[in-house]
């Protein structure tokens, strides 16, 4: 799940389940685009270090925890993107 927020000038964009992933496009044909570029980027970088694929989990958005009054509208969808397998083993994570 994807969600675009429309603000005066573009749109901005993320996915809940892939923190630190965002786009922005000046509208939301672009903004689409942008954010599957964004997205199947990030994901083969995280391949490449042999990180674990976050599962896709979220099913709906509280968007009272993010009001912007700058965002007039929100659009959420569900957007098709690629995910790579990862390349190397996943590192050992020493407590």
């Amino acid at each position: 799940m994807v969600i675009y927020e429309h603000m005066k000038l573009n749109y901005g964009g993320f996915a809940p389940d892939i923190p630190g992933a965002v786009s922005l496009g000046k509208n939301l044909h672009e903004m689409r685009r942008m954010l599957k570029e964004c997205l199947e980027f990030h994901l083969d970088a995280m391949a490449e270090d042999g990180d674990l694929m976050p599962a896709p989990a979220t099913t709906s958005f509280d968007f009272g925890e993010i009001r912007d009054d700058a965002v007039d509208h929100y659009v959420v969808e569900w957007l098709e993107i690629e995910v790579p397998q990862p390349r190397q083993v996943a590192r050992d994570v020493i407590a």
